[in-house]
């Protein structure tokens, strides 16, 4: 096991109408002028946005408002927020969404609290080491970021998709998640949070480091759970108690507690990021293409936590490694293609995918080598990205 750091200050209040709270919440972080972010309408339409305001001004919170986050949220609308920020000397910030409102919120966030121009975080000019305070109303459990110090914004100009990672600076003050704010999901978003959860999960486990045996059953026992609920949620959208696991699923997916003691991969991610960059595919289906097709390598090269994913997880009783790896992918697979999702290019609606392009970006943006399962240079990636086809 290695050594680490492990810092989680954010407050979670889970269950139903917790929400209500978040104007108390908010004021006992000893905020009086508030930013709230919020999406492309969904929270306008059911009335969550309006409740959230509420709860605010209830507590004498002056409100400032900045909508229109999109899915692979951009630099544009966090600059305005940044400008929006500084203007109404907010202290502040509410993010009422998924990963995108609160990726955004967070990068909001530093940003106001820096001279320079906030994709320094990104570029890695800079490092964060201040901070805006951020609470979150979650609705789409699926990226986790709720509960992470992570964010993942796209420079509009050359489509880059880059993400940060912070100990303790972007992680919420606190997040309050009601599963019934996710009974409304359409079956696709639902299905590629899913995949998305599962991904982060799957990053941290597939690690060279040995005798993590806690975090590694940690983490099998979250990807069972999720296989479990994941077909009833699906099925039954209404179902409190499927939801309320899957929800709290996304969150320990991506507090960091699955990482903790190990090395993390985060290769798969890395070349989902130049997919949905360049195509504009939603993250978690991609992730769903690129995730076995990632493995299949590995099964080839280095099987050994394949072999061990596919017999913990998916009960596959073959004693040979590679024979088994082989196996879990494929029930892998199936699964997501039970729930809905993509597991080729083609099904993502990418007819022909210039994969040099994709490549090329991948190693300019991430570097020459990716990954720490097996580190991985642009002709290895190449293969991993005609896997996908």
């Amino acid at each position: 096991m290695e050594n680490f750091s492990y810092c989680t200050p954010t407050r979670y209040l889970f269950g139903r109408g917790v929400e209500d709270q978040v104007g108390k919440l908010t004021a006992e972080l000893g905020a009086s002028r508030v930013m709230v972010v919020y999406g492309q309408g969904s929270v306008v339409r059911s009335g969550l946005l309006t409740r959230v305001i509420e709860s605010l001004t209830d507590q004498d919170i002056m409100v400032e408002t900045l909508g229109g986050v999109k899915p692979n949220p951009e630099d544009d609308l966090v600059r305005e927020g940044i400008a929006i920020c500084n203007a109404n000397a907010i202290d502040a910030i509410v993010a009422v969404g998924g990963g995108s409102v609160i990726d955004t919120a967070k990068a909001i966030a530093a940003g106001a609290r820096y001279d320079g121009d906030f994709w320094d975080f990104f570029c890695g000019k800079a490092v964060v080491q201040d901070a805006l305070p951020i609470g979150v109303v979650l609705t789409i459990p699926a990226a986790g970021s709720e509960g992470s110090g992570n964010s993942v914004i796209t420079k509009k100009e050359g489509k880059v998709k880059i993400s940060i990672r912070t100990d303790y600076w972007l992680r919420p003050k606190f997040a309050l998640l009601d599963p019934e704010l996710t009974f409304t999901l359409p079956p696709h978003q639902t299905a590629a949070g899913i995949a998305d959860m599962m991904a982060h999960i799957m990053e941290r486990y597939f690690t060279p480091t040995k005798d993590v045996v806690v975090t590694d059953r940690i983490s099998e026992g979250l990807l069972k759970a999720i296989i479990e609920e994941a077909p009833k949620v699906i099925a039954h959208p209404h179902d409190y108690e499927a939801r309320a696991n899957i929800m709290w699923s996304g969150t320990l997916a991506h507090n960091g507690i699955c990482g903790c003691g190990r090395k993390e991969d985060w290769t798969s991610h890395a070349m989902e990021h130049e997919l949905s960059a360049v195509y504009g595919v939603t993250h978690g289906a991609g992730l769903a293409v690129v995730f076995p097709a990632w493995m299949t390598y590995m099964a080839e090269h280095n099987p050994v936590k394949i072999a061990q994913f596919a017999r913990r997880v998916f009960r596959v009783i073959s004693t040979d490694d590679y024979a088994a790896a082989i196996e879990g992918i494929e029930r892998l697979r199936a699964f997501f293609k039970s729930i809905g999702l993509p597991t080729t290019m083609a099904e993502l609606g990418i007819s022909d995918p210039d994969i040099p392009l994709l490549v090329e970006r991948l190693h300019r943006n991430k570097g020459e080598v990716l990954g720490v399962y097996l580190p991985l240079t642009a002709k290895e990636t190449t293969e991993i990205y005609q896997l996908m086809e």
